[in-house]
């Protein structure tokens, strides 16, 4: 069955950007229903409880009807989480490959930064901004609910929670101040491993 992924840091480690008690919050109550409504979910489909969340979701059309929209939430919800929690550092640099990426695709970092914070401010109500890989470069898109983007066969290197729990606590409805916080947490060391791995699939 599903499990709460340990995070690799203490709650405040990103204060005052993000802080401990939305962290704390976020990680054990928001992330940990979703895998228990996920479990709950997949109790009568043992044939599926093996799967990891990822190829659930991937396949959606292949879920039991009476099952599908809480795989499609709780799954998506368990997955997004899992992929949020590693890229989420202080004090590191975009570099490598990604960055290279960036400036083809965007024409720079600013440029980047400007695009990512506007899809991520314009999004409407509960979801997530991603940026993607392709063959023909980085793409951002966004996604309500916990959609992820690989039920959409996209690969994504990058992704910001906007659900008002990620953030409500410390910044209200100024959703524009905490996407320029994360910015400052960004672990870009992760982003460009996770471009790297999806060039390579």
């Amino acid at each position: 069955m599903h499990t709460l992924p340990e995070l690799t840091y203490s709650y405040d480690a990103l204060e005052p950007y993000i802080d401990q008690q939305t962290m704390e919050l976020h990680h054990t109550k928001h992330h940990q229903t979703y895998i228990d409504k996920l479990n709950g979910a997949l109790e009568n489909y043992p044939d599926l409880q093996d799967n990891t969340a990822e190829v659930l979701i991937s396949n959606l059309d292949e879920i039991p009807e009476d099952i599908r929209t809480a795989v499609r939430n709780h799954g998506g919800g368990h997955v997004n989480h899992s992929f949020f929690w590693p890229l989420l550092k202080k004090d590191t640099h975009p570099g490598g490959a990604f960055a290279q990426a960036v400036q083809k695709s965007f024409g720079g970092f600013d440029a980047f930064r400007e695009q990512f914070s506007s899809a991520a401010t314009l999004l409407f109500g509960s979801g997530w901004t991603w940026v993607v890989a392709s063959s023909s470069g980085l793409e951002i898109v966004t996604t309500a609910n916990q959609d992820n983007p690989i039920s959409q066969r996209k690969i994504p290197v990058l992704g910001l929670d906007v659900w008002e729990h990620a953030y409500y606590l410390k910044y209200q409805n100024r959703r524009p101040e905490y996407i320029a916080a994360f910015f400052e947490v960004i672990n870009w060391e992760i982003v460009d491993a996770n471009y790297e791995k999806a060039l390579s699939s």
